[in-house]
């Protein structure tokens, strides 16, 4: 009866995360879409325009795609074989036969931080990666905690949502950026001519706007996903190893760790288990994670 539901739970979550992953990479299309002709109307030059539409369309394949490449290169992971670390896979395939998932590869970052995140398109293409830092300092129960946690980001397939998230996200910070640069560094036509240069003037400044304001967007939204799918993949990985207590002292002592994760950078934090910056306090609708001490309640409250 436990499996059943829990496979129900995760069949669910990864059909509703396969929809709102392919709407996204759709709003991003036309978001790029129109942000280029308003950018290209500021600049008086349409090449922008099919620019903007080349690259939109590349983007969303290649984030599709090799987003789960990208972010693994961006952390510095290297992939280990079953003869390099037995111990570790007979933990991920004892909890994958449980939640009905293949197997994953499993990759490692050399840094004694305490963390770890998952990635891949689907089950198929599925990778847990950890810190040399959380394998050596978890017991096995707590270790197999955060194993159950990542196993349920990959079940319910909110890691293509995510990592395909970093890769357009980054992509609008560019764009901004760029026409950021062209706006106040001598790019901007001043041609003033009658309404034509009127409504040039009027495209340029919405166009300066949007450059400012949809980078905060992209990446309010991108916290806004990651906070609610860590709170699920907690419930998740307590039904799948029937032991929240274990999850809930790892995250303990994922919080207590006061090391920065040297690996991560702000366009990945959002993919691991718990905010990868030490000692940096911040606004809650700019955390990355939900506060680790509302994640330890929940899961101690299931064992009740």
């Amino acid at each position: 009866m436990f499996h059943a539901s829990c496979f129900m739970t995760l069949y669910n979550q990864a059909d509703k995360n396969t929809r709102l992953t392919w709407l996204y990479i759709t709003g991003f299309l036309v978001f790029v879409i129109g942000v280029g002709y308003v950018f290209a109307g500021a600049m008086g030059n349409s090449t922008i325009l099919y620019i903007a539409v080349i690259f939109s369309v590349v983007m969303s394949f290649a984030s599709y795609w090799w987003s789960d490449k990208i972010v693994l290169t961006m952390s510095g992971a290297k992939e280990v074989k079953h003869s390099e670390n037995p111990e570790i896979y007979h933990l991920v395939e004892n909890l994958c036969i449980t939640a009905g998932l293949p197997v994953p590869k499993i990759y490692i970052i050399e840094d004694s931080a305490m963390n770890a995140f998952a990635t891949g398109r689907d089950p198929k293409h599925g990778v847990i990666c950890l810190t040399t830092g959380i394998i050596s300092r978890l017991e096995k129960t707590e270790l197999e905690g955060v194993i159950a946690h990542e196993l349920s980001h990959i079940g319910n397939r909110d890691i293509l949502l995510s990592t395909v998230v970093v890769i357009l996200v980054g992509f609008v910070t560019l764009l901004a950026d760029w026409f950021r640069h062209w706006a106040f560094f001598g790019g901007r036509s001043r041609d003033n001519d009658s309404g034509g240069g009127q409504l040039k003037m009027v495209l340029v400044i919405l166009a300066i706007i949007l450059s400012i304001l949809a980078p905060i967007a992209s990446v309010l939204m991108q916290l806004a996903i990651s906070r609610k799918r860590e709170l699920l993949a907690d419930a998740d990985g307590a039904l799948l190893t029937r032991y929240p207590e274990g999850l809930a002292k790892a995250l303990e002592k994922i919080s207590q760790d006061t090391e920065p994760l040297e690996a991560a950078n702000r366009a990945t934090a959002h993919l691991f288990i718990a905010n990868p910056f030490k000692g940096k306090k911040m606004m809650k609708m700019f955390m990355t994670h939900p506060p680790i001490e509302e994640r330890i309640k929940a899961l101690r409250g299931m064992s009740m």
